[in-house]
């Protein structure tokens, strides 16, 4: 016999989420894409903030449209929360309070309710109700300080270490966390995920480092930040870029053996007195050939090697096509689910859906019935597609 195909892990997971932008729909879209139905919470017409560059985060949910300003529209939250076992909230601290959608309203509704709030600043302290965007929070949190190179200014990681690693993954760790405690039997609780916790949390690593003495303010001159000539990018003859980040001995040997090194490079890596006379040899080494012939000379050999690719290119690498890394959706490729499980079919992503397409059908799931239905549409507090 056959066994069924087992649930994926967040089955029978219940999310409501309050349409924010950035790391709140990307929180969200991790918890949907492992399983957890997801019913977003759009305004009427749509949050125009949330329009370029969200649709893949806002992947594989039901939206339904509902006009949070009116007293009706949060008593709707209010009955959502009452069959869900969380709710994701990005707004200003003191916002979803005044709405009648706050903590102590939702978990009135249910008391087993997570309900997961993220901002940049946290929920308390002088600087709480303050705007930021990533670029802020991890300049307080001291990581923007420590990436870049040796006497160039700090480099913005884009906005993955603020909004996604410290800010969505940390939230969507902590629903999880919370609703397991909420399944033991200890009740639902507010959970305050901020952005500074988070990156804070990242850099931990970092943080030892200093303590034992081994970590400086100067940018750019350690080990994992360009300050080490075999953990950088280089420029090859033909003007793509390759990263090197050989830092073990056998590693480092076989990046020697490679690119033909000379033994005084070889036998002396890790005397920082002759660091730039190394980088130049090794940027030597690599410009002396096209980004093809060092794929082709690197390939299968036992060093930390790879082309730097652009994204049109990383889609079609043969590693992520062998692993299904990425996926596409109606022609939109996109990141796959991600972490996988064994035993586990994954869940294939189905694309964003229209603010309010699913109204009806969210509030008839939920134990509303025809004429509440009808009178909510009616009265404006609830629309549709």
């Amino acid at each position: 016999m056959t066994p069924a195909p087992a649930m994926p892990p967040l089955g029978g997971v219940r999310i409501i989420e309050l349409a924010g932008i950035g790391p709140g729909p990307f929180a969200a879209m991790m918890l949907a894409d492992l399983g957890a139905e997801v019913i977003c919470v759009d305004r009427p017409g749509g949050n125009p903030w949330a329009v370029s560059g969200h649709d893949i985060m806002f992947r594989s949910r039901r939206h339904i449209a509902v006009d949070l300003k009116s007293a009706d529209g949060a008593q709707v939250v209010r009955r959502l929360c009452a069959g869900a076992d969380g709710l994701i909230e990005t707004f200003r601290p003191g916002v979803a309070e005044r709405l009648g959608i706050g903590p102590d309203d939702c978990m009135a509704a249910n008391p087993d309710l997570v309900y997961g709030r993220m901002t940049g600043w946290g929920q308390t302290g002088p600087m709480a109700s303050m705007p930021g965007h990533d670029i802020n929070y991890i300049a307080l949190a001291g990581a923007l300080h420590a990436i870049g190179r040796e006497g160039q200014p700090p480099v913005p990681p884009l906005n993955l270490v603020g909004d996604f690693g410290g800010g969505g993954m940390l939230l969507g760790f902590g629903m999880v966390s919370g609703i397991l405690a909420a399944r033991g039997g200890s009740g639902g609780r507010v959970l305050d995920a901020a952005m500074i916790d988070g990156v804070s949390a990242l850099m931990a690593m970092w943080h030892s480092y200093r303590a034992e003495g081994e970590f400086s303010d100067d940018r750019g001159t350690h080990l994992l930040d360009t300050g080490a000539f075999f953990y950088d990018t280089y420029l090859t003859r033909d003007g793509h870029w390759v990263s090197i980040g050989a830092i073990e001995a056998p590693f480092w040997v076989e990046l020697c053996d490679v690119l033909d090194l000379p033994d005084e490079v070889r036998n002396n890596q890790f005397d920082r007195t002759r660091w730039g006379e190394f980088r130049r040899l090794l940027a030597e080494a690599v410009g002396a050939r096209t980004r093809a012939e060092l794929d082709a000379a690197f390939e299968g050999r036992n060093t930390c090697y790879a082309p730097v690719l652009p994204l049109a290119e990383a889609v079609e690498h043969p590693h992520h096509r062998a692993r299904g890394t990425f996926v596409d959706v109606d022609g939109v490729v996109q990141p796959a689910p991600a972490p996988r499980f064994d035993g586990t079919p994954p869940t294939y992503p189905t694309r964003r859906r229209s603010p309010g397409a699913d109204s009806t059908q969210v509030l008839s799931d939920n134990g509303f019935n025809d004429d509440e239905v009808a009178d909510l549409i009616a009265a404006g507090v609830v629309s549709g597609s």
